[in-house]
């Protein structure tokens, strides 16, 4: 099977950084896309930054610019770099992988647990 482990989350003042990483363990075959996904208390969960099966990047307007995507593909880790957070930041981070598994014929989605991101005023 497959696991996704997030970590980094916690309590940051507004204008602060915090730095999210997310691996992919398990008998993957290969990974199509990984990203990152929130959801806040009452909300649904929505995109923050993932990469496309063909690589590119694409962000949420809400976090365009203070936020990074970046990964290291021989970890099948993911990482988000979070600058400039605002107390509307605050949610339920999730990492989520688009894979194929040894032995399997198609693709499914995966999520991890998430952490949470707490931004005071």
């Amino acid at each position: 099977q497959v696991q996704l482990v997030e970590s980094g989350g916690g309590l940051v003042q507004a204008g602060g950084s915090l730095r999210l990483s997310c691996t992919a363990s398990g008998s993957i075959f290969s990974i199509k896309s990984m990203g990152w996904y929130r959801q806040a208390p009452g909300k649904q969960r929505e995109l923050v930054a993932t990469f496309t099966t063909g690589g590119t990047t694409n962000y949420a307007n809400s976090v365009e610019g203070r936020f990074t995507i970046s990964r290291d593909n021989a970890k099948n880790t993911v990482y988000l770099q979070m600058d400039s957070l605002k107390p509307e930041d605050t949610a339920v981070y999730y990492c989520t992988a688009h894979l194929q598994l040894v032995g399997g014929r198609y693709e499914y989605r995966y999520w991890g647990q998430g952490t949470q991101v707490t931004v005071s005023a």
